[in-house]
């Protein structure tokens, strides 16, 4: 894990993305793989499979000015596994990889491990 300085501060990057820092209160996530094959083995074709609403968290911006003037941090953190919304995100492409930028508030929740 990378730790880059922006605006003075220390905001926590996935080792991938030293080109590329979130800003404000975006989160940089990657979506998990679709499940290809069910439990019990049978393969589930593309068409059938449902968009993947799991995402790892890869990169956060230093968070949200609020109007009290002071930044608030964002709520989730780099590795962390999240749930996104069905809809919304921007796509990013990075090294020939898919990556979704959403704003913090967006973020559904987090899964504990």
């Amino acid at each position: 894990m990378t730790i880059l300085l922006h605006e003075g501060k220390a905001v926590k990057a996935g080792k991938a993305f030293r080109k590329f820092l979130p800003l404000f209160d975006r989160v940089l996530v990657e979506r998990c793989a679709a499940e290809t094959v069910t439990k019990g083995g049978i393969m589930i074709p593309e068409k059938a499979q449902g968009k993947v609403l799991q995402a790892t968290v890869v990169a956060v911006g230093s968070g949200a000015r609020g109007k009290d003037g002071e930044i608030h941090p964002v709520s989730v953190k780099v590795g962390e596994k999240v749930l996104l919304p069905e809809y919304g995100g921007t796509k990013i492409v990075l090294e020939d990889k898919d990556y979704y930028l959403f704003r913090d508030g967006d973020i559904l929740g987090k899964y504990l491990d």
